[in-house]
């Protein structure tokens, strides 16, 4: 039994080695790429659209939506960061339905890419949004003493977010590959059925944290508060 998708070589020389890991994120990638480029090449602006337009601006629009109540002002900012973390873990375990496959999220070194795509672009966003004077003030508020465990809370969250995805994506992968072996039969596919649902729970939380962090790096969380309050 395989604990990860880098225990599965595809083709080696030397050092050099191109595992599943490897081989499914970039499958999915270029789903990805070929998928919005497809999906997007018919838009209207028209008054009358096709079916399918509207269901995509309903899912763009519920995105927008969930972004805002983070407290996030402007959603389509970030709608493309944190929509294509969100698909790209969703599409990666929806595609467990294809025999053979193994979800490349069970693997550390991809949830530990996602989490550092978070850690570069939570400063990225603040430093954009209040300035670089006013981002590396937050790490000294309210008190200077705060200085190194505000650091510590930056590198400890982004270890927590690769960690929790990739325990949880792994755990399920185990158990669906234990259950094949003692009952091949009717657990298995209610477990797969699971092991969806789990997958596309743990898509909404990496992207809500994501959204989370942004919004305190920002400071746009802090000042929809104080607003309310006045």
């Amino acid at each position: 039994m395989r604990l990860s998708t880098d225990q599965l070589i595809f083709w080696q020389y030397g050092f050099l080695k191109l595992n599943a890991t490897i081989v499914y994120t970039w499958g999915l990638m270029l789903v990805l790429a070929v998928g919005a480029k497809l999906i997007t090449r018919g838009l209207a602006t028209e008054m009358t659209i096709s079916r399918w337009q509207c269901a995509l601006e309903i899912i763009v629009t519920s995105m927008k939506k969930q972004i805002e109540e983070v407290g996030l002002r402007r959603p389509v900012k970030y709608l493309g960061f944190v929509g294509t973390l969100f698909l790209f873990i969703a599409l990666a375990n929806i595609f467990t339905i294809f025999p053979g496959y193994e979800p490349p999220t069970g693997s550390l070194s991809t949830t530990t890419a996602l989490a550092i795509c978070v850690f570069v672009a939570v400063p990225l966003y603040g430093i954009e949004e209040r300035g670089l004077r006013g981002y590396l003030k937050s790490y000294v508020e309210p008190t200077i003493i705060m200085l190194p465990f505000n650091i510590m809370g930056e590198f400890s969250r982004t270890l927590a977010l690769a960690v929790r995805l990739f325990g949880n994506m792994m755990s399920g992968t185990m158990i669906l590959s234990i259950l094949f072996i003692v009952t091949p039969f009717f657990f298995p596919t209610v477990m797969s059925a699971l092991g969806l649902l789990t997958g596309m729970v743990q898509a909404y939380i990496f992207s809500i944290l994501a959204l989370v962090y942004i919004a305190a790096a920002t400071g746009t969380g802090n000042s929809e508060a104080d607003k309310k309050a006045s």
